[in-house]
């Protein structure tokens, strides 16, 4: 198995405070960080040195992550490179568009998984490890990381299956 220091993660991210921020959770995880601040400069990466992983930001100036990915799903030898899309625009005019498209077309250009921002650092890593094939050293959770998590998962999960689930815990 892995370890987080032989994997080498790229954070793309416009915003520089917030690339430090996601390039210092990871670095203090163990793993090799580089960064770019677009998807445009991100593909310079890819051609000349690709990494492990990529945590991908969607709304940036010069090419967005979501035109990113259009570009990465064209090079056959990077398929197998996981993707963690990190965004705070999932639900906002700014990406929701590109967001929906991404996700419902996720066979063919979707990330592995996403998480919006501000994201707590434990999930961050894990997504990294899950995403890599890395043992995950699960931290006891407060009541408010659980309530938080929850209240995440219910705000993202599908209609049908939550009515499922619900009728489940009604049966006692």
């Amino acid at each position: 198995m892995a370890a987080p220091s032989e994997k080498k993660i790229l954070v793309v991210d416009d915003e520089p405070d917030v690339r430090l921020y996601l390039q210092t959770v990871l670095a203090d995880a163990g793993f090799q960080v580089e960064t770019a601040c677009d998807g445009y400069q991100a593909l310079e990466m890819f051609e000349s040195n690709p990494p492990d992983a990529v945590s991908l930001d969607l709304v940036m100036p010069r090419k967005s992550g979501a035109k990113f990915l259009y570009e990465y799903h064209k090079h056959d030898e990077w398929s197998g490179i996981p993707i963690i899309l990190v965004t705070a625009h999932a639900k906002d005019d700014l990406g929701k568009e590109d967001f929906h498209e991404i996700m419902a077309n996720r066979s063919l250009l979707g990330p592995e998984t996403y998480l919006e921002k501000p994201v707590k650092p434990l999930s961050y890593v894990n997504s990294f490890k899950r995403a890599l094939g890395i043992k995950i050293t699960e931290e006891p959770h407060s009541k408010e990381e659980t309530k938080d998590e929850i209240k995440g998962l219910l705000n993202n999960a599908d209609p049908q299956k939550m009515d499922q689930i619900l009728n489940l815990l009604k049966q006692k």
